[in-house]
């Protein structure tokens, strides 16, 4: 049974919590959810996850109650990690906008929306490393990932731009993987890792 947590402070929260309890079936894990409002629950956590939404609002939320540096935590100790499009900005070490309180777990800069607004969302297939087949990526509003540390492998490109980056136990995205029925980014991220590492 693993314990898999879901930042919930604000964001696309109950679409994460279904691709984790997908990816558990098909990895034959059984997975309990806990939503993270407040400190004191990470600790618990094997694996968590960061969802999209609005960063600026997300990282001052994270820092207020406490949980920033619960996250810190978790990935100093080698837990797993999916940060995603708004999850993604947090995690980064710079996302070059003064209101987001970057976490500086992920050793890349973004540019936020740098993908375009709403209307501009598209769907496009990636080839991800560790995945067989292309990932339907869904972008919205995305962030464009626009420098990688010498420590960050880069796992899929879009139009020559990372778009999905891999550092120790984080891995993080630009799109959003748990807007379609594919969980194998929710399974590379979570249970393989979590497996190779009992």
């Amino acid at each position: 049974m693993l314990t898999a947590g879901v930042v919930a402070v604000q964001g696309d929260v109950s679409e994460h919590a279904r691709a984790v309890e997908r990816a558990a079936d098909a990895h034959g894990e059984d997975a309990e959810l806990v939503e993270i409002r407040h400190s004191g629950l990470v600790s618990d956590c094997d694996v968590l996850l960061m969802p999209g939404g609005e960063s600026t609002t997300i990282s001052r939320l994270l820092r207020q109650e406490g949980i920033d540096e619960e996250i810190r935590a978790h990935v100093a100790a080698g837990k797993p990690v999916l940060a995603t499009c708004a999850g993604l900005i947090v995690a980064a070490r710079d996302a070059k906008d003064e209101r987001v309180h970057n976490l500086d777990v992920l050793d890349v800069t973004v540019d936020r929306n740098a993908f375009g607004r709403q209307k501009d969302s598209f769907e496009a297939p990636l080839d991800v490393d560790g995945l067989s087949d292309p990932f339907p990526a869904v972008f919205i509003r995305a962030p464009l990932i626009d420098e990688v540390g010498d420590d960050v492998s880069v796992l899929a490109r879009w139009d020559d731009t990372p778009v999905a980056v891999k550092q120790g136990p984080v891995v993080a995205t630009s799109f959003h993987p748990e807007l379609t029925e594919d969980v194998r980014l929710h399974r590379l991220a979570f249970f393989e890792q979590a497996a190779a590492s009992r």
